[in-house]
């Protein structure tokens, strides 16, 4: 995905409720991207919820489930909420131990990810 870089923005959103911080992420998250990803955020210093969106962005392969997962599990870790945004039906399905905290909505993309399917996921615990 040459010339396509991952950044993300912060915002605190106004359609939440007060002391959200919002990250919208932007460009492809795969294994060349998955390190900056986790750089991205910090939950020291991050309110007690936060959302990750993904409309902007494309979760492509293992790596990046397992980024997703670090980060989550690191929120977790810190006593926060975490709420996961528009990721695929794919992203739902493979990151089973992250599920509770996805959030379905009706304009979810519609895309699969280079992965192996016999191997999931899962340093959270709990799950759907």
């Amino acid at each position: 995905m040459p010339g396509r870089t991952l950044r993300a923005s912060m915002q605190t959103a106004r359609s939440e409720e007060e002391g959200t911080k919002v990250y919208k992420i932007q460009g492809p998250l795969f294994f060349g991207s998955s390190e900056g990803f986790a750089e991205l955020f910090t939950p020291a210093d991050d309110p007690k919820k936060v959302v990750v969106d993904f409309a902007e962005s494309r979760v492509a392969d293992q790596s990046a489930l397992q980024a997703i997962e670090a980060v989550a599990a690191k929120y977790e870790a810190s006593g926060k909420r975490i709420e996961l945004r528009h990721l695929s039906k794919d992203c739902h399905y493979l990151l089973s131990k992250a599920g509770h905290l996805i959030i379905d909505s009706d304009d979810d993309p519609d895309y699969e990810i280079a992965v192996d399917y016999g191997v999931r996921t899962g340093i959270l615990a709990g799950g759907h």
